[in-house]
């Protein structure tokens, strides 16, 4: 990238003056304080704390990028270097931090390219009239990047003929000729089209799910066979779906179903539905009722560990080596204590060892295979020696440490797993380390795994069969081969925890991509990997009842190179954390919304939280918890058929599903 030269766009400096005195102030000069710069310029600001005198003070001045979802457009190091990436306006906060800090907020512009090229895909080789499909306008700029905020427009220079509306549909009327021109800036092209008669005489509507009872949230697969009057299949024209319901309660519901033009169809509500194919002028549905998916199953509480006095953090259960249960579970914000637990009771879940570092968060604990090893992770140590302790959990009443590694790791460790003499660390939110402990006595770092995209961060990082999949925020999640076996549910690539090599990722476009968990449905068969959510538009209050938001994405894979977000599972007054899946169920922890117990079987589409799925529901309180009565649920982990979970204001919980009293899922 070019060194931007600061003297084609140094501007005016910016004194900050309040608006209700005229007096000056201290404030701060940031030079420049406007700037336009081009996708890949690179600048050095500089900036003053300037005193109510006029005086340079001697106060070190800070620069930080204002929305940690733009780090990927715009690069802010604290000393005020600018690397731009990607179009857009982005604001920048320059602040000091004395007895007196001061602050003042600015916006760079990083300037749209110009376009270079501009197409319309979608068009195919046969078009028919009367009917209709969509089609895609391909705007690509210098940079080759392809646009999607840029204005264009797309004529028919005969559109009794054809035209494409406003929302991109290209509306085929009668049969004849006519030129389609898309023109974007100064740049054109046009394409020559022909509409035939259509020949479409009746159409044909069958479906997959003949003599079942159809609930909420099943996928019924519709295909609609066009035909011409000699019965002959017209495979090339386009179908169009629909459907009409006749809910049963008019209590103002949101959307009663959701209907792909691929004919899969899945109903939110019960209700009479037709489902009607169109293609030209000939029509065909199909009439059926969808009944409740009546799956709800009651939870009892069996016991709790109450931690009164610091937050709780992630948990961990396993069977000792003795044959009993375990768990341990991290502290945040606190002390650098981690607790071990006796669940082998639930209803007499109880403290039998403590360890403590020099940290403020363990935020991650996790135990090997074995159940003789654990793996503690480190934040806010006094002496910046983040990274991660490696205990002896053989006699988990008596834990002893083995070792601290904090090679490379000083930049703290927030999440960890343990998988095959291997820990994988993820990275002063930046990467992941492998390290082998083969010998726990002695680790030490045999490869990282790193991205090279601009503001590019991770949280964490779960394996299953030998592949890493890892959730790096606004990247998405990203799978790599570490060592994947004959069990795998998808095909490796030869990777090794020495040579980890890249397989697939999936981004969206929140950001937000907090956890991964991969799962194959006992039901289907079908490869997804829940991709879940973290975030706290409201802000996060440590010291009071918070609020989150985000939701689980449920990304359907076809390989790795066919990745399809299908689903989603949202709770609206809350957010996700942490989450299991184990036999078409999901046990997912929703913060404030607390532990949802979901059932997932059968394909997956739409809004799951729509289509009475749910279970149970569990929001844990207790008046002598760290925050009284205020569910904000870490974590769960189903295990011997319990459930337990950590929550972040009051400790550790077990809780247990009871029969169905009525007709469950399939």
């Amino acid at each position: 990238m070019k060194r931007f030269l600061l003297s084609l766009f140094l501007f005016l400096a910016f004194f900050s003056v309040p608006k209700n005195t005229s007096a000056q102030q201290a404030h701060i000069v940031v030079e420049p304080t406007a700037l336009t710069l081009n996708v890949g310029d690179e600048v050095q600001l500089t900036a003053n704390a300037i005193s109510a005198n006029n005086e340079v003070m001697p106060d070190t001045v800070l620069f930080f990028l204002q929305s940690r979802r733009n780090r990927r457009a715009v690069g802010v190091t604290r000393d005020g270097f600018i690397t731009a990436y990607k179009p857009g306006t982005y604001s920048i906060t320059a602040r000091t931090f004395g007895d007196t800090p001061l602050r003042e907020d600015f916006e760079i512009t990083i300037a749209y390219p110009p376009v270079t090229s501009v197409g319309i895909e979608g068009i195919p080789e046969n078009l028919y009239a009367n009917t209709s499909l969509n089609v895609t306008p391909k705007i690509v700029d210098a940079t080759e990047v392809v646009r999607d905020n840029v204005d264009y427009t797309i004529l028919s220079s005969n559109p009794e003929v054809a035209f494409v509306d406003d929302f991109d549909q290209l509306k085929l009327l009668k049969k004849g000729k006519t030129t389609l021109t898309l023109s974007s800036e100064n740049i054109s092209q046009s394409y020559e089209i022909e509409v035939e008669e259509n020949p479409v005489t009746s159409l044909e509507l069958s479906h997959n799910y003949a003599g079942k009872t159809v609930r909420t949230g099943d996928v019924i697969s519709f295909t609609a066979t066009p035909k011409d009057r000699r019965g002959r299949t017209v495979n090339d024209i386009p179908v169009t779906y629909s459907y009409i319901v006749q809910p049963d309660d008019d209590l103002g519901q949101g959307a009663s179903a959701l209907i792909e033009q691929d004919g899969k169809f899945v109903a939110n509500h019960t209700g009479v539905y037709t489902v009607m194919a169109r293609s030209g002028s000939q029509i065909s549905e199909t009439t059926f009722r969808v009944e409740s998916r009546n799956v709800r199953r009651p939870l009892q509480v069996v016991g709790k560990g109450i931690v009164p006095d610091v937050k709780t953090s992630d948990l961990w259960v396993w069977e000792g080596v003795d044959g009993r249960d375990y768990a341990v579970t991290g502290t945040w914000g606190a002390r650098g204590e981690a607790f071990f637990w006796d669940v082998t009771d639930p209803t007499n879940i109880h403290t039998i060892d403590t360890v403590q570092v020099d940290a403020r968060t363990v935020n991650d604990v996790k135990v090997s295979e074995d159940g003789t090893i654990a793996v503690i992770t480190r934040e806010g140590a006094s002496n910046r020696k983040n990274g991660i302790i490696i205990l002896d959990v053989t006699y988990p009443s008596d834990v002893k440490i083995l070792s601290e590694y904090t090679e490379g790791l000083t930049g703290g460790v927030h999440n960890a797993f343990i998988y095959e003499e291997h820990v994988y660390a993820v990275n002063n939110g930046r990467k992941y380390d492998i390290i082998n402990i083969e010998d726990p006595t002695n680790p030490y770092t045999v490869s990282v795994v790193e991205l090279d995209t601009p503001g590019h961060a991770i949280h964490d990082v779960w394996i299953q069969d030998g592949i890493a999949y890892s959730s790096n925020w606004g990247d998405g999640v990203v799978a790599m081969d570490i060592g994947s076996n004959s069990s795998a549910d998808m095909p490796g690539a030869g990777g090794s925890p020495e040579n980890p090599k890249y397989l697939g990722s999936y981004t969206y476009p929140s950001g937000w991509n907090h956890a991964a968990f991969p799962f194959k449905s006992k039901s289907t068969g079908d490869f997804y990997i829940a991709a879940g959510d973290e975030a706290f538009p409201y802000g996060l209050d440590t010291n009071g009842p918070n609020r989150a938001a985000g939701w689980v994405h449920f990304v359907k894979f076809d390989g790795w190179d066919n990745p399809e977000e299908v689903a989603r599972y949202q709770v609206p007054e809350a957010g996700s954390h942490n989450y299991w899946i184990e036999d078409d169920i999901l046990y997912a922890a929703f913060y404030n919304g607390g532990l949802r117990v979901v059932d997932i079987s059968g394909e997956l589409m739409g809004d799951l939280y729509e289509q009475d799925r749910e279970i149970a529901l569990f929001l844990p309180t207790d008046p002598n918890a760290a925050i009284p009565n205020s569910p904000f649920t870490w974590g769960p982990q189903p295990y011997k058929g319990h459930i337990f979970l950590s929550d972040w204001n009051s400790g550790i919980w077990a809780v247990k599903l009871g029969e169905a009293t009525d007709a469950g899922a399939e």
